[in-house]
């Protein structure tokens, strides 16, 4: 650092610190020698500053507990470096939000911007909180997630020019930027893997049937069971998104042993998983044996699954690596990239 030592630059820290201001660009350049500006480009990593120079003034920075102004950021630039996450309430089911969160982090904390999460409840109208986003200018582009066929949310974002990545496909005519993981292909890709079990009779729990990702797991398992020739147990009334104890009576329903053998799957496709622990569960209170009488194919996206039942079929559904796609793409966008040069479909090999 710019003349002399650690010590040195402690023994200057403590000054500013006692005064309880708070730190500035002018106090991080007196700090490492470096002009305002550039201190101020260094900390927006502007690619004409060298990597070196960046790490330092990034080091004072936080030394001295350097936050940016918004406000002032926002009047210089007319960008607020903030990009805002939208979640429905139901998506913290079994901590999925946390690595979600984590993978855009990895890279939002590499750059000036900051995350923040604006949650909405299941029975909210899901535009309302990117209408707020959007009208009140609170971020320079927005991740959204449980995306619809026809999503209101993606025309309207389009129509109002805000950049923004979809955790989901749409069915839209209008060119979005998009990482999805490929539910279409985890379904037939089950379907394949009970066949090989010797199953016969299977039963899927899909998402509700408003969603994108509803319609390509259905798609899927459709396309399996003519494939291999297997037969559908039908699910009466829930989806991944119903109460868990309609789930799990509806679990039950399907494999209490009074029924007739070939109205009882032998086979269980979960779309959650919450699905799963359910299915599982009315499995073993019946007296069955999982993976003997009945086999269990789930997604499994924290490694819990296999720990409470390692018998379970699992298909890996990788929160951070979505994260982190869905961050890279975003910031994309925001520096002027095309939307149609970003749509990622993503499944394990």
């Amino acid at each position: 650092m710019a003349n002399g030592s650690k010590k040195e630059t402690k023994s200057r820290l403590r000054p500013a610190a006692s005064q309880g201001k708070r730190p500035t660009l002018k106090d991080i350049a007196y700090m490492t020698g470096l002009g305002v500006t550039t201190v101020s480009r260094a900390l927006n990593d502007a690619p004409d500053i060298g990597q070196g120079t960046k790490e330092r003034v990034r080091l004072v920075a936080t030394q001295i507990g350097y936050r940016p102004n918004r406000a002032g950021v926002r009047l210089r630039t007319g960008k607020t470096n903030v990009i805002c996450l939208i979640l429905n309430t139901e998506e913290d089911v079994m901590g999925l939000t946390a690595p979600l969160v984590s993978g855009i982090s990895e890279i939002v904390g590499n750059t000036s911007y900051h995350l923040v999460m604006t949650p909405y409840g299941i029975n909210q109208d899901p535009l309302e909180p990117v209408k707020y986003v959007v009208e009140t200018g609170a971020a320079d582009g927005i991740i959204l997630s449980r995306t619809e066929p026809d999503d209101v949310r993606v025309r309207y974002l389009i129509e109002n020019g805000v950049p923004f990545v979809t955790h989901g496909r749409t069915e839209l005519d209008l060119p979005h930027a998009f990482h999805d993981f490929d539910n279409e292909r985890y379904t037939s890709t089950a379907v394949g893997l009970l066949k090989e079990k010797g199953r016969k009779r299977v039963a899927l729990v899909a998402p509700p049937g408003n969603f994108t990702f509803s319609k390509h797991m259905k798609s899927g398992f459709y396309a399996g069971l003519e494939n291999h020739g297997l037969m559908e147990i039908a699910v009466r009334n829930v989806t991944t998104d119903s109460p868990f104890p309609e789930i799990q009576a509806e679990m039950e329903r399907l494999m209490d042993t009074s029924r007739d053998v070939n109205a009882r799957p032998d086979g269980i496709i979960c779309g959650s998983s919450d699905v799963a622990i359910a299915a599982v569960a009315a499995i073993e209170k019946m007296g069955l044996v999982l993976g003997e009488d009945v086999d269990v194919v789930a997604k499994d996206s924290l490694g819990l699954l296999v720990k409470l039942r390692p018998n379970i079929i699992i298909i890996p559904e990788n929160f951070r690596i979505a994260g982190r796609d869905l961050a890279s793409i975003l910031l994309a966008l925001i520096n002027g990239e095309s939307p149609q040069d970003h749509q990622n479909t993503y499944f394990p090999e």
